[in-house]
C-alpha cells in the first residue's frame, strides 16, 4: 500500500511539475500576437469607418481628445513607441490630424500599424526580453510590445464611447 501510494505522490508530483514548467513559457507566441494585433488594426479602422465625418471633432468634454485625435493618438503613440524602445527606423510617414480627411486618417492608421507589426517583428530575439527604462519604468520590448497593444485598446475603447454617446453602435468585437 505505501509503495502505491508513493508512486501515486510521485506520478501527481511530476504533473504538477509538467504543468507549472509548461505555463513557465510566453504566454503567448510572436505569431499569435501579431495575429491579435493585425486584429485590431483592422478594428480601429472599423472603428474610425463607423463615425460619419460630421462626428470627427466629437468630444466627450472640451478638455477630452476630439474622436479623431483618440484614433491619431492610437496610431502616432504605436510608431512613437515603436520608433523609440524597439529600435524603430524613420516610419517615413506623417499626417496632420487638424486638417485630415476621414480617409487620410484611415491610411495613417494602416500604415501606422504595419509600420509598428514590422518593427516588432524586427526586434531581435536577443533584444525581446532586454529590460530598458520605459516612460520612468523598466520593462522588457516585449513587454513594450504588450503596452503599445493595451494603450491602444485603452483609446479605441474610449472612440468606441464616442460612437454610442452619438448614437452610433460600435462594429463587433473580433477577439482572435
Amino acid at each position: 500500500m505505501k509503495k502505491q501510494v508513493k508512486t501515486l505522490l510521485s506520478s501527481l508530483f511530476t504533473l504538477v511539475f509538467l504543468f507549472v514548467l509548461g505555463n513557465l513559457h510566453a504566454q503567448t507566441t510572436m505569431d499569435e500576437f501579431l495575429s491579435k494585433w493585425r486584429n485590431g488594426k483592422q478594428f480601429t479602422i472599423d472603428v474610425l469607418n463607423a463615425m460619419p465625418e460630421s462626428g470627427m471633432d466629437y468630444k466627450t468634454d472640451p478638455e477630452a481628445m476630439s474622436f479623431k485625435e483618440q484614433i491619431h493618438h492610437i496610431a502616432s503613440s504605436a510608431v512613437g513607441i515603436s520608433q523609440g524602445y524597439l529600435m524603430g527606423k524613420d516610419p517615413g510617414f506623417s499626417i496632420d490630424v487638424a486638417t485630415a480627411s476621414k480617409a487620410e486618417l484611415a491610411d495613417y492608421v494602416a500604415k501606422a500599424y504595419d509600420y509598428a507589426e514590422a518593427t516588432m517583428k524586427a526586434v531581435p530575439a536577443d533584444k525581446a526580453g532586454e529590460v530598458i527604462e520605459v516612460f520612468g519604468m523598466n520593462a522588457s520590448r516585449r513587454q513594450i510590445m504588450a503596452l503599445i497593444m493595451d494603450h491602444s485598446t485603452h483609446h479605441r475603447g474610449a472612440a468606441i464611447a464616442y460612437l454610442r454617446a452619438n448614437g452610433i453602435t460600435p462594429p463587433a468585437f473580433v477577439a482572435l
